[in-house]
């Protein structure tokens, strides 16, 4: 079974090679080269955007970004895995990018999630809706981040007062995802690979020693 693993994980990596080449060159491309903070693809918007939550660990040596919606079922089915994933290995980085594509709830949990942080909520917040079965709505979102803890009068002001940046962060995860030719949720990016699709926690596994083994052959030698 591992070895089907390996040989799927590995046709998709072979199938996206061109995407992962030009995601890779971003990283020494010059800035005028890559259109100063107008690359959405560039290593470090894609990776490295501070504005876009992260949790585990955030001087991981990988990075695993997640494009997801909260209305996506196959997104809460894979958050465990995720899970799992980030507490077997203490070196891996999660970032969320929300990528709310299913609806205009989608779009208010995205922001009010994200206003969550405020009041240093974000992520009782972002695993409340995660475990949420069902259909969204404003009402059953607001309850649910209640019931979790978070004052929802005050992320609603706090989203009113950074509406500009939140919606700018928005954009910026859409224009990255459209750029990937990702289709839907959830999509990741695993060090400089493009996976677009959920993954077993193996498999996450696999692509995660692989992408570390692409690190380490763009490391000057000697390092």
């Amino acid at each position: 079974m591992k070895l089907v693993a390996r040989y799927v994980l590995n046709f998709a990596v072979i199938a996206l090679a061109v995407m992962l080449l030009s995601f890779e060159s971003a990283q020494i491309a010059s800035a005028q080269e890559q259109g100063a903070t107008s690359d959405v693809l560039s290593k470090d918007a894609v990776l490295r955007d501070p504005e876009n939550p992260v949790l585990s660990n955030p001087q991981g040596d990988i990075t695993i970004v997640e494009y997801f919606d909260y209305q996506c079922p196959y997104c809460k089915k894979i958050s465990p895995v995720l899970d799992q994933v980030v507490n077997e290995d203490k070196k891996v980085r999660l970032v969320f990018k929300d990528w709310p594509i299913l609806g205009e709830p989608s779009g208010y949990a995205a922001r009010l999630v994200l206003a969550a942080k405020y009041q240093n909520k974000y992520e009782a917040a972002h695993r409340a809706l995660m475990a949420k079965v069902g259909r969204l709505t404003e009402a059953v979102i607001d309850e649910t981040l209640t019931k979790a803890g978070v004052d929802v009068a005050k992320a609603k002001a706090d989203l009113a007062a950074n509406q500009a940046a939140i919606d700018g962060l928005l954009k910026r995860n859409n224009e990255q995802a459209e750029e990937f030719g990702f289709r839907g949720t959830p999509a990741f990016v695993v060090g400089t690979f493009r996976v677009p699709g959920a993954l077993t926690a193996e498999q996450f596994k696999l692509a995660i020693a692989d992408a570390r083994k692409a690190a380490k052959k763009q490391q000057p030698k000697g390092k």
